[in-house]
């Protein structure tokens, strides 16, 4: 991608979609409400954990004062313990393209993005007692056993790092003898196709982004992100899906007497670092046409 550009909100055309990708805590959200209170609109969440009721705080969601300046869609609208797709936001997505309201799509999960500009591979959902088998065996055999079983062209289309890519990939490929890269070859047109649209990358430098990260953890620990953990403690577990929020498994450790708070807020920290770096490198190699932009370049 090229070298952020000065942004003038007024160049937007008001009736065509926006989509704003970033990397946590690098202000997409918040250019997101800009664009809403000036010229309309309904912000859309397309981040796969500002989706689950249970984690408002650790995952950054909108606050209730955000909401009440702009009309909000598919956000926290999911039980914490309920397996959500790509494709599930697919389908809830695609009634908010065709409303009186532009949407301002905004998150920073990039498959969300790629699905909806791209298309999405019809892909068999995982039936639950195959998710408990594919949960068992990254729990008891590891990542790299994991992966092990996929195919090599679905190695090298999905990201290895990420456990529930790989875990899906393997579902996939145990369910239907066919590799996760051969369904999306098979993939149909676009819900919106990028030409369509407005499209933007939020992109900070990684040292002023790093910065960013560690001042928002300790404003989530302000903000009464422990409280939230301690209303998530009973019947935690690090297996169901709201659980991958970045920090969770921390703040629920030293809650339960396993780590010093300083601890805690460092590991979180250093994984919401590590994430904003996959990120990245999906922003890079997947939306190389998108308009990169930075919030200190955006114009009044």
């Amino acid at each position: 991608m090229t070298a952020p550009a000065t942004f003038d909100l007024s160049q937007l055309d008001p009736d065509r979609p926006v989509l704003i990708a970033g990397a946590t805590a690098s202000g997409k959200s918040a250019l997101a409400l800009r664009i809403a209170r000036e010229q309309g609109g309904v912000i859309v969440n397309a981040d796969a954990l500002q989706v689950y009721d249970n984690w408002r705080i650790l995952s950054a969601r909108p606050s209730a004062a955000d909401e009440i300046q702009a009309p909000h869609a598919l956000y926290g609208h999911v039980d914490g313990n309920t397996p959500y797709s790509v494709g599930a936001w697919l389908r809830e997505v695609a009634p908010l393209l065709h409303t009186s309201q532009r949407p301002i799509i905004t998150g920073g999960t990039g498959l969300y993005f790629s699905a909806l500009t791209e298309g999405l591979a019809d892909i068999p959902a995982t039936p639950p007692d195959l998710r408990a088998r594919a949960d068992a065996f990254l729990r008891d055999s590891g990542l790299d056993a994991m992966r092990a079983d996929l195919d090599a062209e679905t190695l090298s289309r999905i990201d290895i790092r990420n456990p529930m890519r790989v875990q899906r990939a393997w579902e996939v490929q145990t369910l239907t003898g066919r590799g996760i890269s051969a369904w999306q070859d098979d993939t149909p047109p676009p819900l919106l196709p990028l030409n369509q649209t407005q499209a933007f990358v939020v992109d900070l430098p990684k040292d002023i982004l790093n910065t960013r990260i560690a001042n928002r953890f300790a404003q989530m620990i302000d903000q009464g992100a422990l409280d939230e953990a301690r209303a998530n403690l009973p019947g935690y577990d690090p297996a169901q899906p709201s659980a991958k929020a970045i920090g969770a498994g921390e703040l629920i450790a030293h809650l339960k007497g396993d780590l010093p708070l300083d601890q805690a807020i460092e590991r979180a920290t250093i994984a919401t670092r590590q994430f904003a770096k996959r990120q990245r490198t999906w922003f890079r190699a997947r939306m190389s046409t998108w308009n990169k932009i930075t919030p200190d370049r955006l114009s009044a």
